[in-house]
């Protein structure tokens, strides 16, 4: 994801995403890759682009900060796309190679007891969660 500014000011290079490597890359430190959370070098490889000097950018330990920095220029950043919802849909944020993905091991689970399914108040809930994690 990159600010529409950086867009307009790489736009050239922006058109094939194995230039990305030739743009300052904002890269969160604060998510664990162990944990299954997306990395750019998880993210070049799942997409198949090689991966010459991918350490190139700038190190932030700080999900926000790191939208942040994307919001006001600074390079191109990884997110989670429930992190930048508000700022896509803001447009302070665009969405770079939307076609391309990286898939992740997390989820999120909705948990309840049995004998509470046909309770109106969890249906209305659930649905309504489901609503708003759905994020395309």
């Amino acid at each position: 994801m990159c600010s529409p500014a950086f867009l307009n000011e790489h736009q050239d290079l922006l058109q094939s995403p194995t230039n990305l490597l030739k743009l300052p890359l904002i890269h969160d430190l604060s998510v664990d890759r162990h944990a299954g959370f997306a990395t750019w070098n998880t993210w070049f490889q799942y997409n198949q682009i090689t991966q010459a000097r991918m350490q190139r950018g700038l190190k932030i330990n700080n999900s926000a900060a790191v939208l942040q920095t994307a919001i006001d220029g600074q390079g191109v950043a990884l997110a989670r796309s429930v992190m930048a919802h508000d700022d896509l849909k803001a447009g302070r944020l665009l969405r770079l190679y939307p076609e391309m993905k990286c898939s992740s091991t997390l989820a999120y689970y909705i948990v309840y007891r049995k004998e509470c399914q046909t309770l109106p108040k969890l249906i209305a809930f659930r649905d309504w969660l489901i609503d708003e994690a759905t994020i395309s």
